[in-house]
């Protein structure tokens, strides 16, 4: 009994308390950091042992939805003594000790702002690994959301405007300035950011409700909507068809956008019969008040560039959705 005890009380701490904040309001200095980039402050003689290799292998591993293996974050490792100062400026940070006891705690603006850190001690390197795979999901996702909404603080720095958005589509949108419209119809709407080797695009449409089910078929369903809907839109050179990559099965997770239900869909498109392909991700957004599924994706080509966090600023932006 007493590990699962353990284990209880190190998910209520990291999980319900870690967001606490204090009465006393101080000066916290700006985090830095590029997009993605995760500090791990631990002493050298764990970062080169089994801890720092469970680490690697938790948060370090292949981004899910990408066509070539991306890591998660991009790891730096700082040791305990010399973590102070600016060093303790991080955005991200996971800061791991061996201590007389087992916990795990998740703080928001400990030294600077914004600024996400996971504190988390044990008594053994042995306890440390069991309790970074215990959480390591969860400490995926609070670091996630914590690089959303730095993308999306950027973004409101110089926003694109959106007069030609169609009113039929009922929503706002926050877009950086550096994408241009590519095409607006009443029932279509296509921007784009040009890349030194590629673009980055956004495609919004609305279709019937019934047309994605909330079964088993839902992804088959999403995955049969786009590719019709690209072939239509989407214009590709010498007849071929900008469809979902055929050799490897999507992920598809639900989720909420805007307080709605909504599929998550991340995969790859190509080109039929040519050498082009890059990440997509597709937000189906329930919107019974309206009898529609909105739909909103944000897709990548950048031959030879990493995509990461090209697909990051595009599921920011997808996730600032407000719909009327």
């Amino acid at each position: 009994m007493k590990p699962t005890y353990i284990l209880y009380v190190l998910f209520i701490a990291l999980f319900a308390c870690g967001d606490t904040k204090t009465t006393t309001q101080t000066y916290k200095q700006p985090s830095v950091g590029t997009i993605n980039s995760l500090q791990v402050v631990t002493p050298n003689s764990l970062w080169n042992g089994i801890v720092g290799d469970q680490i690697r292998s938790s948060f370090a591993s292949p981004t899910p939805g990408l066509p070539q293996d991306e890591p998660l974050f991009s790891i730096r490792q700082l040791p305990l003594e010399v973590f102070s100062g600016f060093a303790k400026t991080p955005r991200l940070f996971l800061h791991l000790t061996i201590a007389n006891k087992d916990t795990i705690v998740l703080r928001k603006n400990p030294y600077a702002k914004p600024q996400t850190g996971v504190f988390i001690t044990a008594t053994t390197p042995e306890r440390l690994i069991g309790l970074i795979k215990e959480n390591a999901s969860k400490i995926i996702e609070n670091f996630k959301l914590s690089e959303i909404k730095e993308r999306q603080r950027r973004t409101k720095k110089s926003k694109l405007r959106l007069d030609s958005l169609p009113a039929a589509f009922g929503l706002t949108l926050e877009i950086p300035s550096a994408y241009h419209i590519a095409k607006s119809k009443a029932d279509f709407y296509w921007i784009r950011k040009a890349l030194k080797s590629g673009h980055t695009n956004i495609i919004i449409y609305q279709v019937p409700l019934h047309t994605i089910p909330q079964d088993s078929t839902a992804l088959q369903a999403i995955i049969n909507m786009r590719d019709t809907l690209a072939s239509k839109q989407l214009p590709v050179e010498d007849g071929a068809k900008f469809i979902t990559e055929q050799a490897y099965t999507p992920y598809i997770t639900p989720t909420t956008i805007d307080g709605k239900f909504a599929f998550e869909t991340k995969g790859t498109w190509e080109i039929q019969n040519q050498w082009m392909a890059g990440p997509f991700v597709n937000y189906s957004v329930r919107d019974t008040i309206n009898n529609r599924y909105l739909v909103l994706e944000g897709f990548t080509y950048a031959p030879s560039s990493s995509k990461r966090d090209l697909q990051l600023e595009l599921e920011s932006i997808l996730k600032s959705v407000k719909i009327k």
